[in-house]
């Protein structure tokens, strides 16, 4: 049995960037989901275990998609936006997760 790491914490921080609070994520809380920012190279089962771990909820589903960056003017001067991949968090009935307040 290896002892425990002391760094599995930080790899869960390192999955998950940020929640995403827009009306329709909002919205979507009504029926037990959460979004958030993860990397671009977290993958279901990452994300699913830093999300149990740090808020102390259960999941039941992982829903990914990617938002490819859009190409944007600013004052003029042209710009690409970055891509970003979001997580859409299905809870199990009875757990929530109020993003507004932080960790």
């Amino acid at each position: 049995m290896s002892p425990p790491d002391k760094f599995a914490d930080t790899r869960h921080y390192d999955v998950i960037l940020a929640p995403i609070i827009t009306e329709k994520a909002t919205a979507s809380s009504e029926h037990n989901k959460v979004i958030f920012k993860v990397r671009k190279d977290a993958t279901k089962p990452q994300i699913k275990a830093a999300v149990e771990r740090l808020f102390d909820v259960k999941v039941e589903t992982v829903n990914t998609l990617v938002r490819k960056g859009k190409a944007k003017n600013f004052k003029g001067v042209k710009g690409v936006q970055s891509d970003i991949k979001k997580a859409v968090v299905t809870l199990a009935e009875g757990h929530t997760i109020d993003v507004t307040t932080g960790l």
